[in-house]
């Protein structure tokens, strides 16, 4: 293994969730996270913190939509499918939050949610909307 490769190796074991745990992979089809590697990692770049795994719901795109932040619609110049409801994908924690506050906020995988999350939220907001 590459100095590099067991490097990022090492530092993505070291991810935590926002239970304290290893971060688990979002989702991988399709490919989410900042860095399109499955996970909600966040980073210096990563202006909008995606740092929420969230299970999306149709009340959630056509919301998100509404603000300016159309997910439901293709775009194959970014490589992106565009997302439908039951999809998994790291959201930005102030959108998330702002979903919240307007009661339309999706369900969210805990050990796939990032701790910088709760820089956004708190740990209680997130549970008792965790995806059951």
């Amino acid at each position: 293994m590459a100095a590099e490769d067991q490097a990022a190796t090492t530092e993505t074991a070291t991810v935590k969730n926002v239970l304290g745990t290893a971060l688990q992979t979002c989702c991988t089809s399709p490919m989410t996270g900042f860095y399109r590697d499955g996970l909600c990692q966040t980073g210096p770049q990563d202006r909008g913190v995606h740092v929420v795994c969230a299970q999306l719901t149709e009340a959630f795109l056509r919301y998100t939509k509404a603000q300016g932040n159309d997910l439901s619609t293709p775009q194959p110049a970014y490589r992106f499918p565009g997302l439908k409801p039951g999809d998994r994908w790291c959201l930005c924690a102030a959108r998330w939050k702002e979903a919240l506050d307007d009661g339309v906020a999706p369900p969210v995988v805990l050990a796939a949610t990032h701790k910088a999350a709760l820089q956004y939220v708190s740990l209680e907001d997130l549970q008792a909307n965790a995806v059951q």
